[in-house]
């Protein structure tokens, strides 16, 4: 078993939770609690009548919640049902809501999860491992077409129509069922050069659509506008471009497309008030000791 100091190095973290400007009886929630780092930061914060709600779709994170604290509630589901559980239990408004999205460092490092080309591994990638779709049923089972916009839009991929038509070259003699079944059958249309960089966007486009990542994040940050109280904070951790203009965008506009709505003077009619203008990103000491920091971006907003 993985322990928590072993299962994910948190990115952030003072910044993060200063972002939130905890008070002592508060209630936040972490919506991506993985080896629980963040959230035992919160706990430490909090006072004795404060409440935190930490939320992971991954089973694997059960090992990493904290034992007899009565503050504390983990709830096992895609926090794109944050509105949903907050209103199960009984809290009308909450005063934060941390996220630092992607994937874990438990999840690249799992031999088994298929995460990574590092390990050749069954080709699956589920965060949530009770969820019936694979990477493996979206490369054998998806059109050349649809392989190619999945390619485009999450890996922002030039060459996403000649890897479609590889992989579905490939498909056709035997089903690609492994990491490195996926990583020999991309590899003829994958510059040598850029072979890692190449690779990496092919897995993460591949890991966004099986787990419906973007989806999912627009209705967390819809459901954040919802739970969260006038002045209460909203911290979120953003690792690539596409998660990041998604924030950025509901940020200031209070929609994904970044949108400008306006009331009858001209007023624009968003939810929040950004705290930090300018992006925050981890020290050079921080990026070095970790080393999945150094994509990383913090934005915190204040809902009005």
């Amino acid at each position: 078993m993985i322990k928590a100091e072993g299962y994910h190095v948190p990115v952030l973290l003072n910044e993060s939770i200063d972002g939130l400007n905890i008070c002592q009886g508060g209630v936040y929630v972490d919506v991506t609690f993985g080896g629980g780092g963040h959230s035992r930061e919160i706990l430490r914060r909090l006072g004795a009548q404060g409440r935190l709600y930490s939320f992971d779709q991954d089973a694997d994170a059960l090992q990493n919640v904290p034992e007899g604290d009565e503050r504390f509630t983990f709830v096992q589901s895609n926090f794109r049902y944050l509105s949903n559980w907050m209103r199960y239990y009984g809290e009308e408004e909450v005063d934060g809501v941390l996220a630092d999205l992607g994937v874990s460092s438990h999840h690249f490092d799992d031999e088994q999860r298929g995460f990574s080309f590092r390990f050749d591994a069954p080709l699956d990638m589920r965060m949530n491992q009770k969820a019936s779709h694979t990477a493996a049923d979206i490369v054998n089972g998806y059109s050349e077409e649809r392989l190619a916009d999945v390619l485009y839009l999450y890996g922002e991929l030039r060459n996403a129509r000649r890897i479609a038509a590889a992989l579905v070259r490939a498909r056709q003699s035997h089903p690609i069922a492994t990491t490195q079944q996926l990583s020999d059958a991309v590899a003829p249309v994958i510059g040598r050069e850029r072979e890692k960089k190449e690779l990496a966007k092919v897995f993460q486009s591949l890991r966004i659509e099986v787990n419906h990542e973007m989806e999912a994040l627009k209705e967390m940050l819809q459901a954040a506008v919802n739970v969260l109280r006038p002045g209460g904070r909203l911290s979120v951790i953003t690792y690539h471009s596409l998660e990041d203009r998604i924030v950025k965008n509901f940020m200031k506009t209070g929609n994904a497309e970044g949108r400008m709505n306006q009331d009858f003077f001209g007023r624009i009619e968003a939810p929040f008030r950004l705290v930090n203008n300018k992006v925050l990103v981890p020290t050079d000491e921080e990026q070095a000791c970790n080393p999945r920091s150094r994509s990383a971006k913090l934005r915190i907003a204040e809902k009005k």
